[in-house]
């Protein structure tokens, strides 16, 4: 590989995603490879002192230098909208062993939105900024905070200020949704606004939202001019996008997984977590990462379809084993 085609890697970031990717697929994406940041769901901040175990239960990584067992750097997430409070959690998460902070401005949950939290501080420029300043100067010099958020909350007509108002907080980098709160998740994903904001800031730009293919992170790359993209639902759909889109900008061959490949993770996670969660709950997660990896995978439906009413081991183990071709005796022992 050249210098020069070296130089078309991309940085690669898993997006936080509240309930779904939690440190279990962390680890599990990250194991796969490609990825070289993974964020974390974030960790809601009020007007208390969190205590250790509330930023340990949400980064369990913090007990191994705030890695993945792949060794990927993992970023802790702080959302809330006092800057006091958010500084003195986020000196409090460091002392608890987080490596880096990133402050959550583009949640569109309406529960976090009614409660001062995410998006809907991007009505407030000032206040993006008050946020990232104060939390900039509560922790070591040596410890990134970083920001995303999104387009703007009822339009995108505030998406400059917002990005400007991380950037003068002091944030180290900044990551892009390339939608406005309203819009929610529907396509499209409005690159441009992210490659006005890049050449705008100073500060490294990561662009986020709609990038379910190789192909669209080609268009994407085109359109923000941006090295670093951040991955959500488009990762838990093509669990190697990451290795695709690198073998893409390498120029060389890659064989993307295949459903087997992809079933024998799910064994994994569901071996992981089946003891963690009541019993009435068995499987959902499972079922979960299914409602998204039948947008890549249409086996992924049928699968669904099989286990979608159990919640009984017997038998989402059994459809595991049908799925899982040739290692059915493994699995049964």
């Amino acid at each position: 590989m050249t210098r020069e085609t070296q130089n078309l890697i991309p940085r690669i970031y898993q997006a936080p995603m509240e309930g779904v990717i939690d440190h279990h697929v962390r680890a599990l994406l990250s194991a796969i490879g490609g990825i070289d940041i993974c964020v974390t769901e974030f960790v809601r901040v009020t007007h208390t002192r969190l205590p250790r175990r509330v930023f340990q239960r949400l980064c369990p990584e913090l007990d191994a230098g705030a890695e993945t067992p792949a060794g990927v750097p993992v970023r802790l997430q702080l959302l809330g909208g006092n800057p006091e409070a958010m500084a003195v959690n986020a000196a409090r998460a460091v002392a608890a062993g987080a490596k880096a902070i990133d402050l959550n401005f583009g949640c569109p949950a309406k529960s976090v939105n009614n409660s001062d939290g995410g998006a809907c501080l991007l009505q407030s420029p000032h206040r993006v900024e008050a946020i990232v300043g104060a939390v900039r100067s509560a922790v070591p010099a040596e410890i990134p905070v970083t920001a995303k958020i999104r387009l703007g909350y009822q339009d995108r007509s505030s998406y400059m200020d917002n990005a400007r108002a991380a950037e003068n907080g002091g944030a180290s980098e900044l990551a892009v949704h390339a939608r406005s709160k309203v819009d929610g998740y529907r396509p499209p994903a409005y690159w441009e606004y992210i490659g006005e904001i890049r050449e705008a800031l100073a500060i490294p730009v990561v662009a986020n939202g709609d990038i379910w293919t190789v192909e669209e992170f080609r268009r994407c790359r085109a359109v923000t001019g941006c090295d670093a993209f951040m991955f959500g639902r488009s990762l838990l759909a093509r669990p190697d996008l990451p290795l695709q889109i690198r073998a893409f900008c390498a120029g060389e061959a890659y064989e993307p997984m295949t459903w087997q490949q992809v079933a024998a993770v799910l064994w994994d996670y569901y071996c992981t977590t089946r003891e963690e969660y009541p019993a009435k709950y068995l499987g959902n997660r499972i079922k979960q990462w299914l409602a998204y990896l039948k947008l890549g995978y249409p086996e992924a439906q049928r699968f669904f379809e099989e286990i979608k009413r159990h919640r009984e081991a017997a038998p989402i183990e059994a459809a595991f084993a049908r799925q899982l071709s040739g290692t059915s005796d493994t699995i049964a022992a």
